[in-house]
């Protein structure tokens, strides 16, 4: 039986790709997967939920800026590579598969340390921090989109493989009428499915709050409030907020007719899948590096999403420009129709055939 080690964490969107590829791998060959993680991260309670080994590390964040913790956090970051290179000599892995986040980066490291072959994978347009310190030290770089390999240099040129992101099956697997049924939705009623990722997005729910009177008039309102943010002391019969949407996001997301979201890789590729219309509102510099800014104007470029800048959006803009997309039956279907040409077909199964691969060459090296 080999062993094979999964990273990554921090949000559900390094997390839920990863599970994907995981599961694949598990139905292909003979394999017990463990997944390295921090102890606080979204991570932990869902990779447990499907009963996948977790092992915790100690890892520090990895910031662009001057601060006092990034002090503390070398040592943390010291004590990470030391946790895994624990775990690794003892569970003796074949290969470790990288979902990206900076826990990812000290098992990267050990492996490299221990002579194990090692894959990243990055959904976003444009590489993060974390992948491209893996992606010196990784045997192969996977992409989601077809030219991000412009943002890699050097040796990792060599190493990439345009393989698409993979997404959970359970999402191709949606049903319309279970959605609609658990959402106690009358049938004449359009869906809006608004979703500021696992952790909530405060400014999509200021704005959804703003509106939100006026929007069920017209409309079934259904908001992932997130989990770090309150759910909202008004009632409405049209509406239906949560902490965070889980099993029944797949109904969810094939009864929705347009969905309101930030624009973080896992959830524009779900969209992809499923053909999904959607208004994005990407974070903007201020509170990132940029990425979403980078992934919604691909999007926007299809003709997959309306994007709204977070600098500039109001509520009345998003109110106008939902009305104007759900009044417009062609729109929304030409949308819908260039939200699945931008999917990659199979991206689950391509990667794990790349990792079956290389499992196979460490085999027999």
């Amino acid at each position: 039986m080999r062993n094979i080690i999964f990273t990554g964490g921090g949000t559900a969107g390094h997390v839920f790709p990863g599970l994907a590829v995981a599961r694949r791998l598990q139905q292909s060959v003979p394999c017990t997967i463990y997944w390295l993680g921090t102890r606080y991260g979204l991570e932990r309670s869902i990779i447990r939920s499907e009963g996948i080994r977790f092992l915790c590390i100690p890892a520090g964040k990895l910031r662009r800026y001057f601060s006092l913790w990034n002090i503390v956090d070398l040592f943390t970051f010291v004590g990470g590579i030391i946790y895994s290179l624990v775990y690794l000599f003892l569970l003796r892995p074949k290969l470790l598969f990288s979902k990206g986040g900076f826990v990812s980066v000290p098992p990267v490291l050990a492996a490299r340390i221990l002579g194990i072959p090692s894959v990243t994978h990055e959904s976003d347009y444009d590489p993060g921090l974390a992948t491209k310190i893996n992606a010196k030290f990784c045997n192969r770089v996977l992409t989601s989109f077809r030219d991000s390999g412009r943002y890699f240099s050097g040796s990792a040129q060599k190493k990439l493989i345009y393989s698409g992101n993979p997404v959970r099956p359970e999402i191709e697997q949606g049903d319309a009428q279970t959605g609609r049924s658990l959402l106690g939705c009358p049938a004449e009623k359009k869906i809006i499915l608004v979703l500021g990722g696992s952790l909530g997005a405060a400014e999509i729910n200021t704005l959804i709050k703003q509106i939100i009177g006026e929007l069920e008039k017209d409309w079934f309102v259904v908001h992932q409030v997130g989990r770090r943010h309150p759910l909202p002391r008004h009632s409405y019969p049209h509406y239906r907020a949560f902490p965070f949407i889980g099993p029944e996001l797949p109904h969810f997301l094939a009864a929705a007719d347009l969905v309101i979201s930030r624009a973080g890789a896992n959830t524009l590729w779900e969209l992809a899948v499923t053909g999904t219309p959607a208004v994005l509102v990407p974070l903007g510099t201020s509170g990132s590096r940029g990425d979403q800014l980078r992934n919604a104007e691909i999007f926007k470029k299809a003709g997959a999403a309306v994007v709204l800048r977070q600098e500039t959006i109001t509520g009345r803009k998003l109110l106008e420009t939902i009305k104007n997309l759900l009044d417009n039956g062609t729109d929304l279907k030409n949308m819908a129709r260039a939200a699945a040409n931008l999917g990659v077909p199979h991206a689950t199964e391509r990667i794990a055939r790349i990792l079956i691969e290389m499992i196979g060459e460490n085999h027999n090296a």
